[in-house]
């Protein structure tokens, strides 16, 4: 005589929810942007910029950033954090700063046991538009579209952060490692030129 056992019940990951908090780290103004992934559908949660050009020491704007970032965790309890990956280049004191400035974000994540992964910039936008040298408006735009949110157009920072989120769905089977692609010679100097604003 077989007797039935219990069946066993598996998950469809298609209808879990899962909440990602993108960052795009700056120690002039930082973005951040939250989504919620449910029934493979994504929504916008939650989108803005952090000012920090007020306060008035470097270390202060850290904190600040810091406390911040936390802040945030604590109220939409993400599952996962997605941030650019680190740049390299010659301009030193532009890097540390930037540099600097991902790891007190990186920090308050790890403070609360959340998941990291970084993507280069070029792959936010291949992800995100389809082409790696996507304007900031192009990307604003397609992240809207693929949200369904009329998005401020002038809060590039909370957008491309908010690309962020969207392109680590996309790629939500990536593991939480630095990548060690090689970058092209000038991709600093060009993310500094146009991201000078971030950068104190």
């Amino acid at each position: 005589m077989i007797i039935p056992t219990q069946p066993v019940v598996v998950p469809d990951r298609r209808t879990t929810e899962k909440i990602i908090l993108g960052v795009d780290p700056g120690t002039q103004v930082a973005g951040y942007g939250v989504i919620m992934i449910k029934g493979g559908v994504m929504s916008m949660i939650q989108y803005g910029v952090i000012q920090l050009s007020k306060y008035s020491t470097y270390q202060l704007k850290l904190q600040k950033l810091h406390e911040t970032i936390l802040r945030i965790i604590d109220e939409h309890k993400p599952d996962e954090m997605a941030i650019e990956d680190p740049f390299f280049g010659k301009n030193v004191q532009a890097m540390l700063k930037l540099g600097r400035a991902q790891g007190v974000v990186m920090a308050a994540a790890l403070s609360r046991n959340i998941p990291i992964v970084e993507y280069a910039p070029r792959r936010i936008k291949q992800s995100v538009t389809g082409n790696g040298n996507a304007s900031k408006d192009q990307v604003s735009h397609m992240v809207g579209h693929l949200l369904k949110e009329d998005l401020n157009p002038q809060f590039f920072d909370a957008t491309d952060a908010l690309a962020i989120a969207v392109c680590h769905h996309f790629h939500e089977n990536a593991l939480p490692t630095v990548s060690n692609k090689k970058t092209k010679k000038g991709a600093w100097g060009a993310f500094v030129s146009e991201n000078s604003n971030r950068i104190a």
